[in-house]
């Protein structure tokens, strides 16, 4: 972009205090003059804006990005909790039906469990409820 073919001139109105600091800046800088030290500027602030749309949309593209895996790993958890359940229904079942409990046994270790389960923060471990029932702990 160098000659005057391919410039228009325009007029601006600036604070005299931002004119002298411009000024001043010209006898140090690598600009020769203001028109030189303004396209400088004008470039560096459109750069900026390009950079800030180029951020916004790589910010919702991340956005979208981090979302949709967000929404995967949750469909897939619920979909294994769900065939856990099942299992842990036929498991339920299969015991239930080779035990005979009775309904006041069956309320007791309701009452134990959910203590446990507190207690223990949902850390359920077999070889714990074995050594239970064999009285082993």
């Amino acid at each position: 972009m160098s000659g005057n073919a391919d410039k228009t001139k325009f007029s601006i109105r600036v604070d005299t205090e931002l004119l002298g600091l411009a000024d001043a800046y010209i006898q140090d800088s690598t600009v020769q003059n203001r028109t030189e030290l303004i396209e400088d500027a004008l470039r560096f602030y459109l750069g900026f804006l390009t950079s800030r749309k180029a951020e916004d949309y790589l910010l919702q593209s991340l956005s979208s990005a981090i979302t949709g895996t967000v929404q995967d790993s949750e469909n897939r958890i619920a979909h294994m909790e769900f065939k856990i359940a099942v299992e842990l229904s036929k498991l339920s079942q299969v015991i239930a039906y080779s035990h005979d409990v009775d309904e006041e046994e069956l309320q007791k270790l309701h009452l134990k469990c959910l203590d446990e389960v507190k207690r223990i923060n949902g850390a359920v471990k077999f070889e714990r409820a074995y050594k239970y029932q064999k009285r082993e702990t």
